[in-house]
């Protein structure tokens, strides 16, 4: 099965932009929906968004308009390209992979990153 490796995180002011990568290894990249999530201490991880196998995206309300995925299967690559951010973005961001169609539950997704922390400072 993939394994997977975050990149990108770090300190962006409000309003500003930032872009994670999530790159896949050791599998059949085409074979998996690549999703992304949230967690801030002491909160549950939370769904962001998620690319399928063919490329439509999902997003949560709170990311709707400001994030944006993007799959490059040549780079076993999927992109997060996050705009106009607010405070409320801060969090540890993790990447998963599941077979499948999208389910934004964290229970259904069985593959992840280590997590990378973003910071959205005012």
């Amino acid at each position: 099965q993939v394994q997977l490796t975050e990149s990108g995180g770090g300190l962006v002011q409000v309003g500003g932009s930032l872009r994670l990568s999530c790159t896949a290894s050791g599998g059949t990249f085409s074979n998996y929906a690549i999703g992304w999530f949230r967690q801030i201490p002491g909160k549950e991880r939370r769904f962001v968004a998620a690319i399928s196998r063919s490329g439509g995206s999902t997003y949560a309300d709170s990311v709707k308009g400001r994030f944006t995925l993007s799959r490059d299967s040549t780079l076993n690559t999927v992109y997060l390209q996050m705009n106009t951010m607010n405070p409320e973005d801060t969090a540890v961001y993790s990447c998963a992979a599941r077979p499948g169609v999208i389910v934004p539950r964290e229970s259904a997704w069985n593959i992840w990153g280590q997590g990378t922390q973003v910071t959205v400072s005012s």
